[in-house]
């Protein structure tokens, strides 16, 4: 199991796969887990129209394809992992990150400053391979 970043939903919507490195497209086969965090930052590429399909429609034609599903982590409990993680200001990375932390599982990424402070963030090389 893992957890994925927004980017990565979205780069799988438009079909962008390919361009993924092994490691990527290996650990997408499933099951894949997604903080609720990335489905309202889904939701703010939409409005800011970064995105041209509603978050439920992009999540949805997922799903199937990757075992796609929101972590039900108390928020509470994501909250107090956050508070943790100062090294960005970026509510959503925070949480994305937090998310992860607290299931113990890696989290798919490309942004270079999650994964050079998040030892469970990948991209090219699973942490846990």
């Amino acid at each position: 199991m893992i957890h994925v970043d927004t980017h990565v939903l979205v780069w799988l919507r438009q079909g962008r796969a390919g361009k993924f490195p092994e490691a990527a497209r290996q650990a997408l086969l499933g099951p894949v887990r997604m903080s609720p965090m990335v489905e309202l930052e889904l939701s703010l590429l939409f409005e800011i129209r970064r995105l041209n399909e509603r978050p439920a429609a992009l999540i949805a034609a997922l799903t199937p394809a990757i075992d796609l599903r929101v972590c039900d982590a108390p928020f509470g409990e994501v909250t107090r992992v956050a508070h943790g993680l100062t090294w960005t200001r970026d509510p959503f990375d925070r949480l994305i990150a937090a998310q992860a932390k607290l299931a113990g599982v890696p989290l798919l990424t490309y942004d270079g400053r999650m994964r050079e402070h998040c030892p469970f963030a990948f991209w090219d090389a699973r942490p846990d391979a």
